[in-house]
């Protein structure tokens, strides 16, 4: 090979090499994902950064799994325990809070459990519980999952224990369980972001809310580079240091569907 042919094959290779667009991995909920909020977000963010952001939308535990595993360099949820766990491990440098918005109970407006209008959701579970009602749950391990098995073990109920035929586990994101509840007409709890962009309602709708239990927080944290060295730290953090920043909050308060904010930024506190 003469030396033309190996300097054009070397600046074939640089530019092949410089072409390759910079990307984060970000393990995240289905929340995020199918409220639509990152579909606002990212664009703002790629154009100002050149970072592309890919999301794997998981369930919060697979999400978190997924950073343990290395194969995520930052993780966005939803359980704040499970989140302080994960850093307390060594998996992830810092949690940062991001927002919040809350859980919601929905169910048919035929209410069989006579729940609506009620702001005690341990009352709401009870009463499902007591009459049977249909209730659809995640099933997932995902941040929504946690606070559903939170609120039945606060209302001394052992789910585990006494789930029958009228408790239903789907083992899927929020969209699918929505579908499967509108199919069956059955209770479930939601994120209230996922309920507002949430077309296929049938005759479900929100019957309680506005109890301070259903409070819903959202984190953020990068996967820790001294776990696995594959984690791009430096462009992880910028997304992080993005996300709460006044930009980025700005643009998290700006997501509206139908005039109805779906997120509270919240990252000062």
């Amino acid at each position: 090979m003469g030396w033309m042919s190996k300097v054009f094959l070397g600046c074939l290779v640089a530019f092949s090499v410089h072409a390759q667009p910079r990307y984060i991995t970000v393990a995240s909920t289905t929340s995020t994902e199918q409220s639509g909020l990152f579909r606002h977000l990212l664009p703002i963010f790629e154009k100002k950064t050149g970072t592309q952001v890919r999301v794997v939308a998981l369930g919060t535990g697979q999400a978190l799994d997924m950073g343990r595993r290395g194969d995520a360099d930052v993780v966005f949820v939803h359980a704040r325990a499970l989140e302080e766990k994960f850093v307390a491990e060594g998996y992830g440098v810092r949690r940062y809070e991001v927002m919040y918005n809350d859980f919601v109970l929905i169910g048919p407006k035929a209410d069989p459990a006579r729940v609506a209008g009620g702001k005690d959701a341990l009352q709401a579970f009870q009463k499902i519980h007591h009459t049977r009602a249909a209730f659809v749950s995640r099933g997932d391990r995902s941040g929504t999952h946690f606070a559903e098995l939170e609120l039945w073990k606060a209302a001394s109920i052992d789910i585990a224990r006494e789930k029958g035929t009228w408790y239903r586990e789907t083992g899927s994101g929020m969209g699918p369980a929505l579908n499967t509840a509108s199919g069956m007409n059955a209770y479930l709890l939601a994120d209230r972001g996922t309920w507002l962009s949430f077309k296929n309602r049938g005759e479900l709708a929100v019957l309680v809310e506005g109890d301070r239990r259903l409070f819903n927080q959202y984190g953020i944290i990068l996967v820790n580079p001294a776990k696995h060295l594959g984690v791009k730290r430096e462009l992880g953090q910028a997304f992080i240091d993005w996300i709460i920043s006044s930009e980025g909050q700005d643009a998290i308060a700006a997501y509206k569907i139908n005039g109805e904010q779906l997120f509270f930024p919240n990252a000062g506190g």
